[in-house]
């Protein structure tokens, strides 16, 4: 896997506007950051917080979307390292 140095990491969060599960709420549910290397962490915000690395955004938005009922929003625009 190459790592794209011209790019900066970015912060974003799930917001929850259906709580499908019954268990985490709706809100921001969590907040999370992609790596230069497409890395993604999450961090839930919860009573019991947690938190999961997946290889990519594809991969949480798929596990964690729940159909359209979270969604992802990012904090930071695409920027490029200087």
């Amino acid at each position: 896997m190459s790592v794209q140095q011209d790019i900066l990491m970015r912060r974003f969060i799930f917001q929850r506007n259906e709580d499908v599960s019954g268990t985490s709420g709706t809100g921001i549910v969590a907040e999370g950051i992609q790596f230069t290397d497409g890395t993604v962490a999450v961090r839930w915000r919860s009573m019991i917080a947690s938190h999961v690395i997946y290889p990519n955004m594809h991969a949480a938005e798929h596990i964690h979307g729940h159909g359209g009922a979270t969604v992802l929003k990012w904090l930071d625009p695409v920027r490029e390292a200087s």
